[in-house]
């Protein structure tokens, strides 16, 4: 399928959107995709604010009148999550578009703050908290709303097939090393996570269009990261096959763009460029599914957290 993010995305006048990692990479590269159709406000989730405020000044070179605001997120840190959904929330009169785009790659072994795998905690914990909080706004759009195209997408990747065993493995996610010597194994995992974690928000939540996608093989920061923190034997491995093979950040944020905004977009899939519905029985495996959701219910509700709205 051919999609042209000026053509194919149609107005978003109205429409308020949220995306973490919208400071670099396909994050980026999704943001200044989406400015030109007129959306209400972006906000833009990052760790960094220095770059964050560099897009937002990069986009205003050619649109002055975009309205994109900064907010401050560290997605391994619950106390960051909830400061930052707390700043949207008292920022922000709805939520049509959430982008769980963020993410980290074989980054050097260590446990958040919380006390989870750092991968597992980034990709999934933290992105999950911070949907938890952000969905009464998207439930209250949809109620005053009742036209409003609700969509949440999350970033994963076709890595999830590098989870040991083709499965979600919590009991050992308070282990740093977890799944041992195998960096690509704990990001599979954790991007396993984020397309169980969306088919169960999808059954929960009808009115809200919930997708995960893989944007291909990106030429993108997240694997100089993975070079200056993590694995270097790992980035020598992969940097060769990525530079011949990858795809610009441009064209790799086209599977996110697609799945926020397309018309024939069906919720609970796993899509990959463009549009392209992947399936696997892990995907329909209710034990999994169900049993992810439970665990990250509970371990969130043991920091604090109220627990998911009513649909």
């Amino acid at each position: 399928m051919t999609f042209n993010t000026e053509k194919d995305i149609g107005d978003l006048s109205g429409k308020v959107i949220l995306i973490t990692g919208g400071n670099a990479g396909i994050g980026k590269a999704t943001v200044e995709a989406l400015v030109p159709h007129n959306p209400a406000a972006i906000y833009i989730c990052a760790r960094n604010l220095e770059t964050a405020k560099a897009v937002v000044d990069d986009v205003h070179k050619s649109t002055p009148n975009a309205n994109i605001e900064v907010l401050q997120l560290d997605l391994s840190s619950f106390e960051s999550v909830k400061s930052c959904a707390s700043a949207f929330n008292s920022k922000a009169d709805r939520l049509d578009i959430l982008f769980l785009n963020a993410g980290v790659s074989s980054v050097s072994p260590r446990l958040s703050k919380e006390g989870y795998e750092i991968e597992f905690a980034i990709n999934h914990m933290g992105h999950a908290l911070l949907t938890q909080l952000l969905l009464p706004k998207m439930l209250q759009t949809k109620q005053k709303d009742p036209t409003a195209d609700l969509r949440v997408v999350s970033t994963s990747s076709m890595a999830y097939t590098a989870s040991p065993g083709g499965k979600i493995d919590v009991s050992q996610m308070s282990d740093p090393h977890a799944f041992g010597w195998r960096p690509l194994a704990r990001y599979g995992h954790s991007k396993l996570a984020n397309i169980l974690f969306i088919r169960k928000l999808a059954e929960r939540y009808p009115d809200i269009n919930c997708t995960a996608v893989h944007p291909g093989v990106v030429k993108s920061e997240i694997f100089e990261r993975a070079k200056a923190e993590g694995s270097r034997l790992l980035y020598w491995l992969t940097a060769p096959v990525i530079m011949l093979t990858g795809v610009t950040t441009e064209e790799g944020a086209k599977t996110q763009l697609w799945a926020a905004t397309a018309k024939d977009v069906e919720s609970g899939m796993f899509y990959v460029p463009v549009g392209k519905p992947v399936d696997n029985a892990v995907f329909h495996d209710k034990e999994q599914v169900d049993g992810l959701w439970k665990y990250t219910e509970e371990e969130l509700a043991k920091h604090g957290a109220s627990g998911w709205p009513s649909a």
